[in-house]
């Protein structure tokens, strides 16, 4: 595990952390917090591994990494057997993965008590609570690195941020035009309303409209890496995060490439050098009592 990764899982979990003289993290958790009135917690497939470890440490449960079986991403589980009877199915009722939209609603509906996500609040989300009339409060707790993939036999290993853009809105169709094989590309997209793809038409596009691509949404976050495995002409997005610690796919079968020649990992997301750099955010709603267990969790 890279440190970026160590950074963004225990971001959260180090609320009341103290560094001793050779600044090391020391976990020591929330006073009075248990099984009974532990927040219900939601959030994005990239942030489910985070909340998990979160919920875990602070109720002092083991837990341990399962390899895909129907699933295609490693997940965090608690170790069943240790858990007390009448706690058994807490994880599963408490700690929810609704992705990023789900998540957003189930926050506003009061399903959820505080979510994580790697992006902020979308316009239709906005919508709905102001409808609801609910505010939201979101605060940046991590930084994650938001990468674009090829496949490997593809020889292009760096493009600028505005080749990116010209890819996304059909100005460049072919890879040779970049410096790559003669093949038209393959360009995928995530659903609109999921956090990758607003993120990418917020961070990466910066208010520029992408084109359509047809049939080209990714509807799992796992998929884009069957599906760039698949195309040897494809492109697609993704965070870093997820790909390290869930999909767990190496860079030799799904190569990250660089942008602007600054490729992606933990040194040029501290430094700030990388071009695309996305916030996990932590939300709750405006009026959540400052005395709850969840705003303890939030702070």
């Amino acid at each position: 595990m890279n440190r970026l990764s160590f950074i963004l899982i225990f971001s959260m979990i180090v609320i009341c952390t103290g560094c001793n003289k050779d600044d090391e993290e020391v976990f020591t958790g929330i006073e009075n917090i248990s099984f009974e009135n532990y927040p219900k917690v939601d959030g994005s497939t990239s942030s489910s591994v985070l909340n998990m470890m979160v919920a875990c440490k602070l109720l002092g449960v083991s837990y341990r990494w399962m390899e895909p079986a129907i699933v295609t991403e490693w997940t965090l589980h608690p170790v069943h057997e240790e858990l007390p009877e009448q706690y058994r199915d807490f994880f599963w009722k408490r700690i929810k993965t609704s992705q990023t939209h789900g998540a957003f609603m189930n926050l506003i509906d009061g399903e959820a008590d505080i979510i994580l996500t790697h992006r902020t609040v979308s316009p239709d989300e906005k919508a709905h609570a102001e409808s609801a009339g609910v505010t939201l409060i979101e605060t940046p707790i991590a930084l994650d690195a938001f990468v674009f993939v090829v496949n490997k036999n593809n020889p292009v290993r760096s493009i600028t941020v505005d080749q990116i853009r010209k890819i996304y809105t059909k100005e460049i169709t072919n890879w040779s035009q970049i410096g790559g094989n003669n093949a038209e590309m393959e360009v995928f997209t995530r659903p609109r309303n999921s956090g990758s793809e607003e993120i990418f038409r917020e961070l990466v596009m910066a208010g520029m409209e992408p084109a359509d691509f047809p049939e080209s949404a990714i509807g799992g976050m796992a998929l884009v890496f069957t599906e760039i495995l698949g195309y040897e002409a494809g492109i697609c997005y993704t965070f870093d995060n997820y790909k390290l610690l869930q999909a767990r796919v190496p860079d030799s079968e799904v190569p990250k490439i660089a942008i602007n020649g600054v490729f992606p990992d933990e040194n040029t997301v501290k430094n700030g050098t990388y071009p695309f750099i996305s916030e996990v955010h932590a939300a709750i709603r405006s009026d959540l009592d400052r005395n709850s267990m969840a705003y303890k969790l939030y702070e």
